[in-house]
């Protein structure tokens, strides 16, 4: 009559860095338990106090005076008991597995990646996604049609009453023309307005070049999301500076 050896039995391996099933054989020593859970746990084996969980049992230490000698078998592994492993060294001496600010991380050099066959780059250059679409509008295209659809979105047209904004601003008046003006800096299309009153920058010229007739200091260029269209009377009011030409 031949003897068969104990069958694995399936436990839950917790400790303060992990949690995992495995598989333990009863024929196994305590020293060899330990040694196979180091590289799990994180804990060396002459730090780990193991304790074993049956149920809603009491734990009970997995120890012995000679754990080279003392086989698992020794103890109630039932499957999917649960053993326990604490780190008995001091704090300080503890590896914290969660703190990843000390770990040194790889960077792709940027060239490295360029050549790359299975990035999410080559991916959207074989399917002309983004920037690598060839119909795509330009970053400058992409900045004057954001104005046409805030001039388009606020309602404004020529002859529009409007009052700038921000509110403490409260200067009124009259849209003049709508577009480009090359002669400022920035992309996108201006709002010239006829202001109420003569407390604007020009007369409805930009270096010379005049886009629309109004008195000399009357005129002033802003951007349409500073104009708030509705039937605004003419006030009389101070003159401000605000992100105008």
């Amino acid at each position: 009559m031949s003897l068969q050896p104990a069958a694995d039995v399936p436990l839950l391996i917790t400790s303060s860095n992990s949690s995992s099933e495995r598989r333990i054989s009863p024929s196994w020593t305590i020293a060899h338990l330990k040694a196979r859970l180091e590289p799990i746990t994180g804990v060396p084996a002459g730090s780990q106090q193991l304790t074993l969980r049956v149920g809603s049992q009491d734990a009970v230490a997995i120890t012995s005076s000679n754990e080279e000698q003392t086989q698992l078998s020794a103890f109630s592994l039932q499957p999917y008991a649960e053993i326990s492993v604490l780190d008995t060294r001091p704090p300080g001496a503890r590896t914290d597995y969660s703190d990843l600010s000390s770990v040194e991380k790889y960077i792709m050099p940027a060239a490295e990646y360029e050549t790359r066959t299975d990035s999410v780059l080559a991916w959207k250059k074989s399917q002309k996604l983004g920037r690598f679409d060839p119909n795509a509008p330009t970053i400058e295209q992409q900045k004057i049609l954001a104005y046409e659809r805030e001039i388009e979105e606020r309602g404004l047209t020529l002859s529009s009453r409007v009052r700038l904004l921000p509110e403490s601003d409260a200067r009124r008046g009259t849209v003049s023309y709508l577009g480009l003006v090359p002669e400022i800096p920035g992309l996108g299309a201006w709002v010239g307005i006829t202001l109420d009153e003569p407390t604007g920058k020009n007369d409805g010229s930009v270096k010379g070049k005049r886009y629309f007739e109004c008195g000399n200091n009357y005129g002033v260029f802003v951007r349409p999301e500073r104009c708030e269209v509705g039937d605004f009377p003419a006030l009389d009011l101070g003159d401000e500076d605000l992100e105008e030409l």
